[in-house]
């Protein structure tokens, strides 16, 4: 009665209840079926992907994918690329002699430079984390970086130079070898043809006959640049006359006056004594006696000296040391490698100080309180946990390494070139220097597949370790 007086119509259907007592939710229309296959979200992704990426793919392939097809093309041809010469450019790129020494010193570089900068990176980067000022050293280290290879060329062109007085690394080699073994002053002094001096094996100088007691003896020499004469150099004077024990006496001089004039083989008020310059008496092979010459140039040898012969050691007349040849053929490539290692010593500290950052702290304490020294932290805890940066590093280094170009084109001198040459400074000579474009790409080639390796097992690496994240 009461739902006919509120709407005036019959009943109002109630839908059956639920199994479970509660009520039913409404009922769905079913969807039209429109007969096309409903797209799928993740092939919409794809091509959306794949439309994003087309730019960069066409990229790749036009300065990547077609020069390494057209290389390979062209190193089946000759020189002017009209004649088909099939192998015939790489069995003339393996029997040249300098790209073998370039396939050489790339060897080396391979095996040395990423070695020792990765290493001397990670001692960095360990050191550094105990020294308050670590974040300024770190800069210090890693600014070679900000320099450009061909201006760290041209640094290191001027560090190895050979004339102590311009190069750094010489200038310390000389130091340092003066510091143990004095330079003679008077390295050209020899005596004049027909003088009382003669030269024996060795370098040394020696009277001809042997000396008497209570006699005096000159011995003049030349060969000395006045203006090279040591500063403690005084007019030379006229022998001491001997005193009565029997001794020698005698005078070491620059028998040359500057200007002209003067008398051989005598003291003139106007040349030089030779200060410092040792003579020894010896006597059946043994010395006796042994003096050296003051500032005039004057010396005394005891009684003992008679009836001996008179020599100037070898010593008084040694080259001064001019350092070590560092550009030279057996160094050349040695002291090129030090210079990338100078600049990308800072690049393998940075990446292995971000790893070290993140090394669980407390197994390093547990290894410390287990009773393991610090050599041992280092080498069983902190090396093995930094595996995976180390070998980012080495595998960077050794891909740039490959490529080297700047430093040994700018550094060696051009009588080392030959001996420092590798296959991007050969390649670059036979291309634009030489113009044989067939053997060049021919060694293009050779230095792409060389490469490839190198490349493939960082890949194997990353793949490796995105695994072992998933797990």
């Amino acid at each position: 009665m009461a739902a006919e007086a509120a709407g005036g119509a019959g009943p109002v259907p109630v839908p059956p209840a639920s199994p479970g007592g509660g009520v039913p939710a409404p009922r769905r229309s079913p969807e039209p079926v429109t007969g096309r296959r409903a797209k799928s979200v993740t092939r919409t992704r794809r091509s959306l992907a794949v439309l994003f990426l087309l730019p960069a793919l066409v990229l790749l392939g036009a300065l990547v994918l077609y020069p390494i097809v057209w290389n390979v093309v062209r190193s089946l041809f000759d020189s002017s690329g009209d004649g088909f010469v099939g192998l015939g450019n790489y069995r003339e790129m393996f029997s040249d002699p300098n790209i073998r020494t370039a396939i050489k010193n790339n060897a080396i570089w391979l095996v040395v430079a990423p070695t020792v900068a990765t290493a001397l990176g990670l001692v960095l980067a360990v050191l550094t984390e105990r020294i308050k000022w670590g974040t300024a050293f770190k800069l210090l280290v890693f600014m070679p970086m900000a320099i450009s290879m061909l201006a760290s060329g041209i640094i290191f062109r001027l560090v190895y130079e050979q004339d102590p007085d311009r190069g750094v690394a010489n200038a310390v080699a000389v130091t340092v070898h003066d510091t143990f073994a004095e330079s003679s002053a008077f390295p050209k002094a020899h005596p004049r043809p027909r003088s009382a001096l003669e030269a024996v094996k060795g370098g040394a100088f020696v009277t001809k006959e042997p000396v008497r007691g209570g006699t005096s003896v000159l011995l003049p020499l030349v060969g000395v640049a006045p203006d090279v004469m040591p500063d403690s150099a005084k007019p030379a004077a006229a022998p001491a006359a001997p005193g009565e024990g029997g001794g020698i006496t005698g005078t070491v001089w620059q028998d040359f006056t500057k200007g002209g004039g003067g008398t051989l083989d005598k003291v003139d008020p106007k040349e030089l004594g030779y200060p410092g310059m040792r003579v020894e008496a010896v006597k059946d092979g043994e010395v006796v006696a042994s003096a050296k010459a003051g500032a005039d140039g004057r010396f005394t040898l005891p009684a003992k000296a008679d009836g001996s012969q008179l020599r100037l050691p070898a010593d008084n007349f040694r080259e001064p040391y001019g350092g070590i040849d560092w550009l030279g053929p057996s160094l050349v490539t040695w002291s090129v490698i030090g210079a990338y290692v100078w600049m990308w010593a800072g690049f393998a500290m940075v990446l292995i100080g971000a790893g070290l950052a993140g090394l669980p702290r407390e197994l390093l304490e547990a290894a410390r309180v287990d009773g393991a020294g610090e050599w041992q932290v280092f080498r069983r805890v902190t090396v093995p946990l930094l595996a995976p940066v180390l070998g980012v590093v080495l595998v960077t280094l050794m891909i740039n390494v490959l490529k080297i170009f700047d430093l040994v084109y700018v550094i060696p001198p051009g009588s080392a070139r030959d001996d420092a040459n590798v296959l991007a400074v050969e390649l670059y000579n036979t291309a634009f220097v030489d113009g044989d474009a067939g053997v060049a790409s021919a060694i293009s080639i050779f230095l792409f597949l060389l490469v490839v390796p190198v490349m493939l097992l960082n890949i194997r690496r990353l793949r490796r370790e995105r695994k072992e994240e998933r797990r």
